[in-house]
């Protein structure tokens, strides 16, 4: 029996939680890049060519652009894929996006980028559960 001040609480579909968990991650996967800049001395590292211990160059910025393609790529393939491959492929990328994340720890790491990785690892062991206990039909 419904009153008139209950809420209504729908069943969400598991491809769009799968993408909204994709499209948080994203999210923070911009924001600790971009906090990142605030750092002392970052911009200036920037304008020497060089972010970390890596010179920027094409094969950089091709591999970074790689690197958040796939999450980025992931929002849409989570609804528009077959679930059969839906799951699996959201298993295999988020598992394997885990240590990337991780990797941007590495060097100097200060608390907004461990909070932000911690939260990412979060976000992608969601995806992964989601993905292993998607319903059978």
């Amino acid at each position: 029996m419904k009153t008139e001040n209950s809420l209504e609480d729908i069943k969400v579909n598991v491809k769009l939680k799968l993408a909204s968990l994709w499209t948080s991650l994203m999210f923070l996967i911009i924001y600790i890049d971009y906090f990142a800049l605030y750092m002392p001395g970052t911009i200036e590292n920037i304008r020497l060519g060089r972010v970390f211990i890596y010179d920027i160059d094409q094969g950089f910025l091709s591999a970074a652009l790689t690197i958040v393609t796939i999450p980025a790529l992931m929002i849409f393939l989570s609804v528009a894929l077959p679930a059969k491959v839906n799951r699996r492929t959201n298993i295999i990328i988020a598992a394997v996006n885990i240590p990337l994340i991780l990797f941007n720890l590495a060097g100097e790491a200060w608390a907004h980028m461990v909070f932000g990785a911690v939260v990412e690892v979060v976000l992608l062991c969601l995806i992964i559960r989601y993905a292993w206990k998607w319903p059978r039909v």
